[in-house]
């Protein structure tokens, strides 16, 4: 009986195969168990359809104790700021929040806190805005590239 419950621990949702790879997904514990290779594809299919295809941001150095300062664009050189989203891929946002009416659907996010155990905040995540739309007054973070004049350029 055992071995039946270990075989459905490290059985993936979406191929159906066993593999020791096999957990939960994502950093909020919505997403289904699967293996690192349809984690993987799955979650790169949602940064492509959402824009989140930002780098990571770098891990700051321990022993530096300057101000860690917001990045620039590169292609408008305005400050951006980084998160990570929901499904472990990294978004560019603006610095600003305005109201869901004056944003456009598929660039609409929040962020979002996420406590540990001890309802301490240890991590913010980026999640899009979709199901139900918000009120029009409702403030939302635009992704940068909406508000970028050079969002296309490479």
């Amino acid at each position: 009986m055992g071995a039946i419950r270990d075989r459905e621990r490290y059985l993936c949702h979406q191929c159906g195969e066993v593999n020791p790879t096999v957990r939960n997904r994502g950093r909020i514990d919505l997403m289904n168990r699967l293996c690192e290779t349809c984690w993987n594809i799955l979650a790169n299919e949602m940064a492509i359809a959402d824009g989140a295809t930002a780098a990571p941001r770098p891990d700051p150095d321990p022993d530096d104790v300057s101000w860690i300062e917001p990045p620039n664009c590169p292609k408008c050189g305005s400050l951006v700021r980084k998160y990570p989203t929901s499904y472990d891929r990294w978004v560019d946002l603006a610095t600003v929040e305005l109201p869901a009416k004056d944003v456009p659907e598929p660039f609409r996010w929040r962020l979002t806190r996420l406590p540990d155990p001890f309802h301490v905040v240890t991590d913010i995540v980026a999640v899009r805005v979709r199901g139900v739309d918000p009120l029009p007054g409702d403030p939302v973070v635009p992704a940068h590239r909406m508000m970028c004049p050079y969002p296309d350029e490479s």
